[in-house]
């Protein structure tokens, strides 16, 4: 037999699988055994914790092979839904700027055009959405909401890409796949399945923070129009001097924020599993039009190292006492979708859709972002995804871009030579525009390494939350803890108590208990989801309450 049709040859020893109908080299390097996770290449993966990066602050670097194979497949797993936020409803409107910061002109931080008038509005598209669930799955599910805004600014489109919680599970984006694919269904059961959760969790010290609000709830917010926003990343803000200012953004709503506990979110699901897209179309439809005022909380750039958290942590929250929010805008939606799937469904954001005095952080997850999400839409949507009235520009748009599936037109200018679709050119080509202000120049000096940040600090500001949780809110926290947790194996039930213990005492130890309890008292061995319910016991009901009916 020739060597390369032995399995069993190389460095290391195997035997062929079978899986999906074809066999398998498993054949392993030295140091290697089956269970030692590779790319898609075969290439070990030492460090599957961190992106490549010029120092363990950022920026990322474009040659991080492992991240863009992990994340541009994550990005084509489901054919055509989106594979996060699937579910959602949208509305159009206007937002209107104030024109300052606190007591300062805006200018003196962004010169970015949409900010600088008092009064000077900007069309919007919003679209809100549930992250895990499919596209028809019942609103009432706990999940973190997406809030995304489309702007269409003079200077082009900017598409602010968040959610109502402030942070998230994860600071790096080489994580973002593994922390999904925790929260999506079992692939061999396809149901959601506490076990596989806190499997992932209980190794994942930063998602501390965000369990603590995503349990409690804050999971399950009312409606759409009672939800904060956040733009969750740390973003830059460029003035026409080019300093940056670190920036966070946020939506406060002006109708109030409403959330539900698990028992109540259940009662509405079993009567309308539609009732927050309903709530926002009813809503404009009525003529009562939600609006949030739009904030925003600054700090120089730079590493801050007078904090003991770093501020492009996305499982943070930047105190308000150290960095106020200032109000810089309202935004008021008005108008219903007139087809859903030609705007809420076919509407695309991206973290990387800027204009001219807004910048990237060297934030971790917002680079990852920035490839991720407008990769899915060429994917999803298709290579022209742009020419579609909901994405498209409401200025000039001028490119030499060419072809691709369903053009649907072509992106020349009035008297543009339309043999040149390059440039530079001699030949009445496109031309660069004109620089008006100088670019934002940050100054790098570091080891290209892979390292988790140095202020982890993973479970302060959890333990502050739980702290900040009325009686009520923590009772229906650990309730919903302790059914998810308790799918889990012993270990990482123990695991978990720990964590939470170390972000507060009183945490922990009624985590713990509910736990005791519910191992005591629990009559059967179903798996629990995310949303609380014993699946067992449903399972069961439905036999059991049904009524019998005859052949027909």
């Amino acid at each position: 037999m020739d060597q390369d049709q032995n399995p069993t040859s190389g460095n290391g020893t195997g035997t062929a699988v079978t899986g999906a109908g074809s066999s398998q080299d498993t054949r392993t390097a030295a140091g290697e055994n089956a269970q030692t996770l590779t790319t898609r290449q075969g290439h070990p993966v030492t460090n599957n914790q961190n992106s490549r990066t010029v120092g363990n602050r950022g920026p990322v670097t474009l040659e991080n092979y492992q991240l863009l194979e992990k994340i541009s497949h994550f990005d084509r797993e489901r054919i055509p839904e989106r594979v996060v936020h699937a579910r959602g409803a949208g509305a159009h409107g206007v937002f209107e700027s104030y024109g300052t910061v606190g007591n300062d002109p805006i200018s003196k931080y962004t010169r970015a055009k949409l900010f600088q008038e008092k009064g000077k509005q900007t069309p919007v598209f919003v679209r809100f959405s549930t992250v895990i669930h499919s596209s028809h799955s019942p609103e009432t599910l706990r999940d973190p909401r997406g809030f995304a805004v489309k702007f269409y600014t003079e200077d082009g489109n900017w598409d602010l890409v968040g959610n109502n919680l402030k942070v998230f599970f994860i600071r790096d984006a080489l994580k973002f796949p593994d922390v999904i694919h925790s929260l999506k269904p079992d692939p061999i059961t396809n149901r959601q399945d506490g076990g596989r959760i806190f499997d992932f969790m209980s190794n994942t010290p930063e998602a501390m923070h965000m369990l603590t609000f995503l349990f409690s709830p804050w999971g399950i917010p009312a409606n759409y129009r009672q939800m904060q926003g956040s733009g969750v990343n740390t973003y830059k803000w460029v003035n026409a001097d080019g300093e940056g200012h670190l920036v966070k953004y946020h939506w406060e709503p002006l109708q109030g924020i409403k959330n539900l506990t698990q028992p109540e979110a259940e009662k509405i699901q079993a009567k309308n599993f539609n009732h927050a897209t309903q709530d926002l179309y009813d809503h404009i439809a009525k003529g009562e039009f939600p609006q949030w005022e739009f904030r925003v909380q600054l700090m120089p750039d730079g590493d801050h190292p007078e904090l003991d958290f770093d501020p492009l942590d996305d499982t943070k929250i930047w105190p308000e006492d150290q960095f106020p929010m200032y109000p810089i805008g309202k935004m008021t939606l008005s108008k219903n979708p007139e087809n859903y799937f030609a705007e809420v469904e076919q509407v695309a954001f991206g973290t990387g859709v800027l204009v001219d005095g807004l910048d990237f952080s060297d934030d971790k997850m917002l680079q990852g972002r920035t490839f991720s999400y407008s990769d899915t839409q060429r994917y999803r949507v298709g290579t022209n995804y742009l020419q579609l009235p909901i994405n498209a520009p409401k200025k000039h748009v001028a490119t030499n871009q060419r072809d691709g599936q369903m053009t649907y037109h072509v992106d020349t200018a009035p008297g543009q030579n339309p043999h040149v679709n390059y440039e530079p050119s001699s030949l009445n080509g496109l031309k660069e525009a004109p620089r008006s202000a100088p670019d934002h120049k940050p100054h790098y000096n570091g080891v290209l390494i892979r390292e988790t940040i140095d202020r982890q600090n993973n479970f302060k500001q959890a333990g502050e939350r739980w702290r900040l949780h009325e009686e009520w809110e923590k009772e229906d926290l650990v309730n919903n803890l302790v059914d998810a947790i308790s799918a889990a194996e012993q270990h990482i039930q123990d695991k978990m108590v720990e964590l939470f213990t170390q972000c507060d005492p009183e945490y922990g130890q009624r985590v713990a208990e509910g736990l005791k309890k519910h191992a005591e008292m629990s009559n059967s061995n179903g798996q629990a989801g995310m949303n609380g319910k014993k699946e067992s016991d449903a399972v069961a009901q439905a036999e059991e309450r049904a009524h019998e009916a005859q052949p027909y």
